[in-house]
C-alpha cells in the first residue's frame, strides 16, 4: 500500500510538470500565433468527372468478369469506329454533291466550380470561401457556372452579410450562380442561398427564417442577491441599451426591439432585391419550410439533392471541386491552443442551439 501511494503521489507529480510545460508551449504558441497571423494556404482542386469515372470502372471489375469486359470494350471501340466512319462518309458525299466541306470546331466546354460552404453561427467558412472565389475568378468565364453547397441554420448578421457579399463578388463578373441546399439554408444561411441565379433545394430541407432574434440572460437579480454592485460608464445616448448584469429598463429595451426591427427589414429588403417574385410579407414571418412548400413559395427555383445536379452537370461539362486549405499554424499541429478550443466549443454549442430552432417536428 506505501508503494501505491508513492507512486500515486509521484505520478501527480509527473502530470503537473507536464501539465505546466503544456500550459507554457500553449501560450508561446498563442502569442507567436497573434503577432504573426498564419496566412498560408494552398487551393486543391478535384475533378468529379473522374471520380464518376472511376466509380464506374470499380463497379464494372466487381460486376463482370474478364470476358464480360473485353466485350463491353470492344462495344465501345466499335461504337467510336463506326462513328468515325459515318462522319467520313458524310464528308466525302458532300465533297462529291460540291457542298463546302464544314469543318466543325469543338464548343468551349462548360466549366463548374464547385464550393462547400458549412456554416456555424459565425459564418468561419467564409473565411475559406473568400479565398476559393479570389482563385476561381481568375479563370472562371461568363459560360462556366459556380455551384454552391450550402448548409447553415444561420448566425450573426455582420458575419453573414459577409458571405453573401462574396457570394455577391461571382455575381457581379456575370457568371451563373447555383446554390443547392441538401439539408438547412435558414436565416443568414438563407440571406446567402437568395443571392444565386438559381436555388436547388432537397424535398425535406429546411428554408426560410426570415427574420431576426437576439436573447440574452440578465443576471441583475442574482448579483443583488449577493449584494453584488454591478456599474457601468457609456457615452453616447445609445452606446450600450440592454446589458446582461444591470437593470435594463422599459427605454432600453423598446430601443433594442426597434434596432431588431430595421435589421429586420434590412433582411427583407435584401431578399427581395434578389427574388422580386416573392410576397415578403408572407414569407419574411421567421417561419421556415421544406423544400416542396418552399418551391410552392418561390423561396427555391427547383427540388433535388446536389449529387443529382452535380451528376447530371458532369454530362456536358468539366466539374472542379474547389477548397482552400490553411497551413496549420504551430499551436495547431500540437493541438495545444487551448484558447482557441474553448472558442471552437463554445461556437459549436451556439450553432447547434440555433440549427435546433430550425427543426420541424
Amino acid at each position: 500500500m506505501e508503494f501505491l501511494a508513492e507512486y500515486g503521489i509521484f505520478l501527480l507529480k509527473a502530470l503537473t510538470i507536464v501539465v505546466s510545460i503544456i500550459l507554457v508551449i500553449a501560450g508561446i504558441a498563442a502569442v507567436s500565433g497573434k503577432q504573426k497571423p498564419n496566412h498560408d494556404g494552398h487551393i486543391t482542386v478535384n475533378k468529379v468527372n473522374d471520380d464518376l469515372e472511376e466509380y464506374k470502372e470499380v463497379l464494372e471489375d466487381s460486376l463482370f468478369d474478364k470476358d464480360e469486359l473485353k466485350e463491353l470494350e470492344k462495344a465501345r471501340v466499335k461504337e467510336d469506329k463506326e462513328k468515325a466512319k459515318a462522319e467520313k462518309i458524310k464528308a466525302k458525299a458532300d465533297k462529291k454533291a460540291g457542298k463546302e466541306v464544314e469543318v466543325e470546331v469543338e464548343p468551349i466546354k462548360k466549366r463548374v466550380f464547385v464550393l462547400d460552404f458549412d456554416g456555424d453561427i459565425k459564418a468561419s467558412a467564409a473565411d475559406f470561401m473568400r479565398e476559393e472565389i479570389t482563385a476561381i475568378l481568375t479563370m472562371a468565364r461568363k459560360e462556366d457556372e459556380v455551384v454552391v453547397r450550402l448548409e447553415s441554420g444561420g448566425g450573426m448578421v455582420h458575419s453573414y452579410g459577409l458571405a453573401a457579399s462574396q457570394l455577391q463578388r461571382i455575381k457581379d463578373k456575370g457568371i451563373p450562380l447555383t446554390v443547392c441546399i441538401d439539408k438547412v439554408a435558414a436565416s443568414g444561411g438563407y440571406m446567402m442561398a437568395c443571392i444565386a441565379d438559381k436555388i436547388v433545394s432537397a424535398p425535406f430541407a429546411i428554408v426560410g427564417s426570415i427574420g431576426v432574434v437576439a436573447q440574452l440572460p440578465n443576471f441583475s437579480r442574482l448579483l443583488k442577491k449577493h449584494d453584488v454592485d454591478f456599474e457601468m460608464f457609456t457615452a453616447g445616448k445609445y452606446k450600450r441599451t440592454v446589458t446582461m448584469f444591470g437593470h435594463n429598463s422599459a427605454k432600453a429595451k423598446e430601443k433594442f426591439s426597434e434596432d431588431l426591427e430595421e435589421t429586420h427589414v434590412l433582411f427583407k429588403n435584401h431578399v427581395s432585391h434578389f427574388r422580386p417574385e416573392l410576397n415578403i410579407e408572407e414569407v419574411a414571418t421567421g417561419d421556415t419550410w421544406y423544400g416542396q412548400d418552399a418551391l410552392a413559395n418561390k423561396l427555391v427555383d427547383q427540388l433535388g439533392t446536389s449529387d443529382d445536379y452535380l451528376v447530371a452537370a458532369c454530362n456536358d461539362a468539366d466539374v472542379f471541386e474547389v477548397s482552400f486549405e490553411f497551413k496549420k499554424s504551430l499551436q495547431e499541429k500540437l493541438g495545444l491552443a487551448v484558447q482557441m478550443g474553448i472558442e471552437k466549443a463554445a461556437t459549436r454549442f451556439l450553432t447547434t442551439l440555433n440549427a435546433q430552432s430550425h427543426f420541424k417536428g
